[in-house]
């Protein structure tokens, strides 16, 4: 299996995942033409995606998916909650007939050679989700924006070769930064944002000699920046209740505006 982040941010989300027969993408939050570039660079085009699948309806998720889905009519998958949300935002235009498809969470479905396990994430949209996907060979998951987590979460993520993970913000930054109050509050709730911390935390709950590579994704363009996120979470895992050390482990930081590296399972 094959995962890469194309875009990673407050202001736009894209991943790829997939094998050598079976592709697709998590969240379309950038234009097409960057979807388009960032599949170039797999050697993937548009019109060879399996599936689309969301996590949940928010702006930086979705911006690209009206362009994008009306160029190669690649069928969408999210919650029924999800899909009401991306058919009450206007401004991604109409969709093609029959191209969105309803999947509900803890209810495991199948595309091309890959299993796709919908599970429930804590965030102020409609229903949001994460993804955990195998080919009966590796297993990875995408987690991001989640304002909590627990053995629920920590379940659906265990026994992992890779793993994208929300590591929004510092919390330091977040308190004393430019946000204003109320938007403070709801980044650090149970239904914001994982703050490097937590991140740090909940890894060292599902660490395994298996876990070949963790990739820290969704940073705040205002209240993080990578060096700060990625020596946090090693921190942690130093420093949590496992028998790991921050550096037995490979970490990247998925980058905001470009192509992160390819990771190969």
């Amino acid at each position: 299996m094959r995962l890469c982040s194309i875009a990673s941010g407050s202001s736009g989300n894209c991943i790829y995942i997939g094998d050598d027969q079976t592709h697709l993408l998590v969240d379309t939050g950038i234009s097409k033409k960057r979807i388009e570039e960032g599949l170039a660079k797999l050697d993937i085009k548009g019109d060879e995606l399996e599936g689309i699948l969301i996590t949940h309806e928010h702006v930086d998720h979705i911006q690209g998916l009206g362009v994008f889905s009306r160029k190669y009519e690649i069928p969408i998958y999210a919650t029924p909650g999800t899909i009401a949300g991306i058919r009450n935002y206007k401004k991604l235009g109409n969709l093609p007939d029959g191209l969105l498809h309803e999947v509900d969470i803890d209810q495991p479905f199948s595309l091309g050679t890959l299993n796709i396990d919908p599970f429930a994430i804590s965030h102020d949209a409609n229903e949001p989700s994460g993804y955990r996907i195998d080919n009966g060979k590796k297993v990875v998951a995408v987690a991001t924006d989640l304002g909590i987590y627990d053995d629920y979460t920590v379940e659906h993520l265990k026994d992992l070769n890779a793993v994208v993970l929300e590591a929004n913000h510092d919390i330091h930054m977040l308190e004393v930064g430019p946000y204003p109050y109320p938007l403070k509050r709801r980044v650090m709730g149970d239904k914001g944002h994982l703050s490097n911390e937590l991140s740090g935390k909940l890894l060292c709950d599902i660490l395994h000699d298996d876990l070949q590579y963790v990739v820290l994704g969704h940073l705040s363009k205002e209240n993080n920046y990578e060096e700060l996120a990625y020596e946090t979470v090693r921190l942690e895992i130093s420093i949590g209740d496992n028998p790991y050390k921050g550096n037995d482990i490979p970490m990247m930081v998925a980058k905001r505006d470009q192509v992160s590296d390819i990771i190969a399972l």
